[in-house]
C-alpha cells in the first residue's frame, strides 16, 4: 500500500508514521510535505540540501539583521569582559 499525499503535499500522521521510508525518498528527491494532525498542520519533511541562497536573499538578511541591532549597545562595556565574567 503507498502513501497517500493530498494534492497540496500534505500527509496525515498517521499516514507518516506508516509509510516514513516511501515519505523520506520523496523528500530525498526535493518534495517538501507537511504532515498533518485532524488536518492541522504541525510538521514539515524538507530536503537537507536546499538550493543556494541568492546574494540578493543574502544582503536582504544582513539588512534585516542590522535593522533589528540598531540602538543596541553594551553601554561602554567590553565584549571580553562579559566573555570572562560569563566564565567566573
Amino acid at each position: 500500500m503507498r502513501v497517500v499525499i493530498l494534492a497540496d503535499n500534505s500527509v496525515a500522521s498517521s499516514e507518516a508514521e506508516t509509510h516514513l521510508a516511501e515519505l523520506l525518498e520523496k523528500v530525498e528527491a526535493g518534495q517538501e510535505i507537511t504532515i498533518t494532525r485532524d488536518g492541522t498542520p504541525v510538521a514539515y519533511l524538507i530536503p537537507v540540501k536546499k538550493r543556494k541562497s541568492t546574494v540578493e536573499e543574502r544582503t536582504a538578511a544582513i539588512a534585516r539583521l542590522r535593522e533589528l541591532s540598531k540602538g543596541l549597545s553594551l553601554d561602554g562595556l567590553k565584549i571580553r569582559d562579559l566573555i570572562t565574567e560569563g566564565r567566573r
